[in-house]
């Protein structure tokens, strides 16, 4: 008890210093907030955007409305107009429908010259060819003569080569790809790709409701368990017609994902996967005959990830990978035949980015969430020896880096939740050469913003995960205030760290207001490594609504915090989060808005709903017990649901089951339709969507009118 006073007692007092510090500070206004925001609280930083050379740095500074690029000297800071060689490099591009090169000095050529859209044009290393896609076939043109040539002929509505199955560019080569399914050899002599195969993909019907009768889009998208895209790798001579199949079955249930070219061109590394998404094997395809010999394999018991980067060494004796397979993402080296040369990194952390391989130095840099799982900095650490991390960055700081080519110095973005953005140039030793520059404003000061701060919960089986709390202005903990979560919630996908957010916009205003805004993270969030995402396999969806849970009620117990208006919002992943905490958690969240959300994993596609739960067949129980829809007659709280009509990614159909199981069960809740809209919106949809948003939190969360400024402001 007495330990229990003199927190109180302390808590009292720290809040009573804060209090008076607020007070000498400005509180902005709806129109400073909004309509004329003021500049000088936080400014921008510098661009930085690699390195011209070993010591020399890009930087682009915004000169009225441009941003200009500088080179400037690490030695002396001397910062000189970049020479366009500099900056600019050889790049093609669309242009009405044909293809077009254009020089690292501007100068532009036309390449194709027909009425069909080419697609993602892509150059050669050499820079002397482009390959591209047009009509489901693979093209390339020499930049120099003009000359095409055709390399495939069979491309079709179900038939694609070189572009790639939704399903391929969803969730395995990615949506930067933007559906490109080729890659060139390093040495530019060769081209493989993918040819797809939607013949037996169930067809999905999307309505548009445009003009007087609409129409159906119709898409090849494979849900859980349905037949997946056919699919074969293939390699090319450039310039040269005949196709050599890599030695696989295609008629067998698996995946392939992103292949890599070794180093000399001589082989090209194929990942493959099975159905289940337990065994990786990586592939060395022979370019002439197609045959493959393994130099990898990983199984796990659970899911393996697809490699994301593959680094070969340039003197050929291995090659670097990243693997979870310890329970931990680690980098392994191994020989080029695939024996493990030496483990490079181990322990309970996680590895980031592999940012250089010094191969004359024996050293690797890379990025890495050692010090604590909310913040990355960078690292050092040796081919041969057995040392630990040296680590480079410095302070309790959250570290974005841009490495030079050689690894002596490297720019560094720097910042926690406490500590606005800063940049600084820094050596190998880890000394700071030179600060370079500060989003703190010469009014940072002056305002009253609101302060975000990291803190932890226990889960009920007693893990630990981190979430942020942003509290009100004038934060009294004599007063009661709601909550309003943001989440997402999907493997590997964390949001709370320990960085820089900006206090203003919607954020300063709903502290202004006297809510306290948190983000959280679940135990698959990444921060508990490869062994805190198995928790969930097969029940994708339960672990982490309850890790929510447990948060929330965490925040109740706060003598502050009204129990009554517990909050949460989210989209996709998140929508799903947020209709289970409705539902399943009905008795702890009371409030909710759920965007573009999948309800049942059924209704998603194969590859990225099979690796965490199975197919339905095998595992039903797991998609019952994931479902929102199992639990809709637990609602009891204020929930919106909203979806735009032609959602590609998670289809509408998600959101009418739910409603249709809510209706039938006489719940009250809202449903808010964006017609023709994908997977998320832009424009007068996105403020339409914002402007909603506002209006449910002044009802349900804050209990009173919009005021009157944001009707005026939304005309």
């Amino acid at each position: 008890m007495m330990v229990n006073r003199l927190k109180i007692a302390l808590f009292s007092c720290l809040f009573t210093i804060t209090q008076s510090a607020n007070s000498q500070q400005k509180v902005l206004n709806f129109h400073e907030v909004f309509t004329t925001p003021v500049k000088e609280i936080l400014k921008p930083l510098p661009q930085y955007s690699g390195w011209a050379d070993d010591t020399h740095y890009i930087e682009y500074r915004l000169e009225g409305q441009q941003n200009k690029p500088y080179t400037v000297d690490v030695k002396t800071g001397i910062a000189v107009p970049s020479a366009p060689a500099q900056v600019n490099e050889s790049s093609v591009f669309i242009r009405n429908k044909d293809v077009f090169y254009k020089d690292a000095g501007g100068a532009e050529k036309q390449l194709t010259m027909d009425t069909v859209l080419e697609k993602n044009p892509t150059l050669s290393p050499d820079k002397k060819q482009v390959a591209f896609t047009k009509n489901n076939d693979l093209f390339s043109v020499d930049v120099l003569s003009g000359a095409e040539t055709r390399y495939t002929s069979d491309g079709s509505n179900v038939i694609y080569n070189g572009w790639a199955s939704w399903v391929y560019y969803e969730e395995i080569l990615g949506r930067a790809t933007r559906y490109k399914a080729f890659w060139w050899s390093p040495d530019s002599k060769k081209l493989a790709f993918m040819r797809f195969d939607d013949t037996l993909v169930p067809v999905y019907p999307i309505y548009n409701s445009t003009g007087q009768h609409g129409f159906l889009e119709n898409t090849r998208y494979p849900k859980a368990g349905d037949k997946n895209p056919e699919v074969k790798v293939g390699i090319v001579n450039a310039g040269m017609k005949g196709t050599v199949w890599a030695d696989f079955n295609v008629k067998n249930d698996q995946y392939f994902g992103t292949p890599y070219w070794m180093a000399d061109s001589k082989a090209l590394w194929v990942q493959w996967m099975n159905r289940d998404q337990n065994d990786l094997i990586i592939y060395s395809v022979e370019p002439t005959a197609g045959t493959k010999t393994i130099i990898y394999e990983e199984k796990q018991n659970t899911w393996v990830d697809w490699f994301d980067g593959m680094h070969f060494l340039k003197n050929g004796s291995g090659f670097i990978l990243k693997s979870d397979k310890s329970g931990w993402g680690h980098y392994y080296y191994y020989d080029l035949k695939g024996n493990l040369k030496k483990q490079l990194t181990s322990g309970s952390w996680r590895v980031g980015e592999l940012l250089l391989v010094d191969e004359r130095d024996q050293e690797i840099f890379f990025t890495a969430r050692l010090e604590t799982s909310t913040r990355y900095d960078l690292y050092t650490a040796g081919l041969r020896g057995s040392e630990e991390p040296k680590r480079l960055t410095f302070g309790n700081y959250d570290h974005q880096i841009e490495l030079s080519p050689n690894g002596k110095y490297f720019i560094t973005t720097y910042s926690s939740l406490s500590s606005p953005s800063k940049s600084a140039l820094v050596n190998d030793k880890g000394e700071i050469v030179r600060e370079l520059a500060s989003t703190q404003g010469a009014l940072f000061e002056t305002y009253n913003l609101p302060k975000t701060e990291l803190s932890y919960y226990k889960t009920r089986d007693g893990l630990e995960l981190p979430m942020t709390i942003t509290l009100p202005l004038d934060f009294d903990p004599a007063k009661k205030y709601p909550i309003w979560i943001s989440v997402y919630g999907g493997p590997d996908a964390g949001t709370v760290y320990d960085r820089w957010k900006s206090p203003l916009g919607l954020n300063y205003w709903w502290a202004k207001e006297g809510i306290i805004q948190v983000a959280i993270d679940n135990r698959s969030a990444g921060h508990l490594g490869k062994v805190g995402m198995d928790f969930i396999h097969k029940k994708m969806g339960k672990y982490e609504i309850e890790d929510y849970m447990d948060a929330a009620t965490s925040l109740k117990s706060k003598p502050y915090v009204d129990g009554t208006k517990i909050g949460i919002t989210g989209g996709s992943f998140g929508g799903y989060i947020t209709a289970m905490a409705l539902t399943y958690g009905a008795d702890v969240f009371t409030h909710g808005i759920a965007n573009y959300s999948v309800t049942d994993w059924a209704l998603y596609d194969t590859h990225y709903t099979e690796r965490f739960m199975g197919t339905p067949k095998n595992n039903p129980d797991g998609y019952k017990v994931t479902s929102p829809i199992t639990y809709a007659d637990k609602l009891k709280g204020t929930l919106r649901i909203i979806h735009g009509t032609m959602d590609d990614n998670v289809h509408m159909q998600n959101s009418i089951q739910f409603v249709n199981k809510l209706q039938d069960l006489n719940k009250h809740f809202e449903f808010m339709v964006y017609p023709g809209e994908r997977h998320g919106w832009g424009g007068l949809k996105a403020r339409h969507s914002t402007q909603e948003t506002v209006r449910f939190m002044y009802s349900h969360i804050l209990e009173k009118p919009v005021p009157k400024e944001f009707l005026e402001y939304w005309k």
